[in-house]
């Protein structure tokens, strides 16, 4: 299979392969991009996605951002066709907006009351999930031969309850309506698969293989999981509520990563590490905190465990230094470069020093 935007595309899978094999060919994983002319740097169009107003117009300025950047070791140029973490939860009726900056969106909660409001998947003609399928299929034919389109960031289990209902709404119900949170999980549960079948249908992934905002590929079905709202939950509203869901999740997937989101979330890890079909962790530490290599005895804790771990913030020099406090099975950097110098003497430098 051929690339336009990486043509040796053929090696990159075959190293993506080893990945998930547990093997190491010559170093560790390096997601790697750099711009190709920095003095004029491609600008990534995240406004574009938005909503999926203009698709032309998105796959236009992709593929001028693609053009324009090196994509080194194994990374895969791809289309992140995710508006925003509460996407899902649009698809059971919220309205999400998106953030001043576009880096992100917000659901405004719709349940004032569990028993005033039909928990179901809303999949019809205008429906939001109607619009994200007709811009998959539509990026299914532009990127063909030229790039691959990402699974969408999807926020489901009780990500998607706290979309619906609202952070501290849905706390308090643990306690005043434990049932109704059991009932609206049941449903959003049933709806993560057909969900996630159809975009990678319509995404024509089959064959091509997935991708999605956290960028590992898969030659099968992948996604990034997760539950950010874990981080309110104590160890036994974890297990009732969002434990079995992750189990759903990881297990109808072929490879998946969690990706684990502050450092009141950090109580759950051990029952996360016993998922056995969760590959990978990010681990975020979030705002205020510091960054992950400054986490080493959670990261040596996750590798001790079997799970490979995503470094998405480690800057060139610090993976050159500190790459070798880890096992370099199952590791993953993401990194950008400033040149392509950079970028190919990084790689240059794992291969001698791995």
């Amino acid at each position: 299979m051929e690339l336009q935007y990486r043509p040796d595309f053929e090696e990159v899978r075959t190293r993506w392969r080893a990945y998930w094999a547990h093997e190491v060919i010559d170093r560790p994983v390096v997601f790697l991009t750099a711009p190709k002319d920095p003095a004029n740097p491609p600008r990534y169009p995240k406004e574009l996605i938005q909503a999926y107003a203009s698709p032309a117009a998105m796959f236009d300025a992709f593929e001028t951002w693609a053009a324009g950047t090196y994509f080194a070791g194994e990374s895969v140029p791809f289309l992140n066709a995710s508006y925003g973490t509460d996407q899902f939860s649009s698809y059971f009726g919220t309205t999400v907006v998106p953030a001043p900056d576009f880096e992100t969106a917000w659901a405004h909660p719709v349940v004032d009351d569990w028993d005033g409001y039909e928990v179901r998947f809303r999949d019809g003609p205008g429906s939001e999930f109607e619009k994200a399928l007709a811009y998959f299929r539509e990026g299914a034919k532009r990127s063909e031969g030229k790039f691959l389109l990402g699974m969408l960031d999807l926020h489901s289990n009780l990500d998607c309850l706290s979309a619906l209902r609202g952070p501290e709404a849905l706390c308090m119900d643990f306690y005043d309506a434990p049932e109704a949170v059991d009932a609206a999980m049941k449903v959003v549960r049933a709806a993560y698969r057909p969900i996630y079948d159809r975009l990678y249908e319509a995404g024509g992934m089959q064959g091509r293989g997935s991708i999605g905002w956290i960028p590992f590929y898969c030659e099968d079905r992948f996604a990034g999981i997760q539950s950010d709202v874990i981080a309110m939950l104590s160890p036994e509203q974890f297990r009732r509520h969002v434990r079995p869901a992750l189990e759903e999740e990881a297990a109808m997937l072929d490879h998946c990563v969690f990706h684990l989101d502050g450092k009141d979330a950090l109580r759950h890890l051990d029952d996360l590490l016993e998922i056995e079909e969760i590959d990978a962790i990010q681990w975020v530490p979030g705002a205020g905190q510091p960054r992950t290599v400054e986490w080493m005895d959670v990261l040596k804790r996750i590798q001790k465990a079997g799970k490979g771990l995503h470094l998405y913030d480690w800057h060139i020099e610090e993976i050159k230094r500190l790459h070798k406090e880890l096992r370099p099975e199952g590791l993953m950097f993401q990194a950008w470069g400033d040149d392509v110098a950079e970028a190919d003497g990084l790689l240059e430098f794992l291969k001698k020093d791995t």
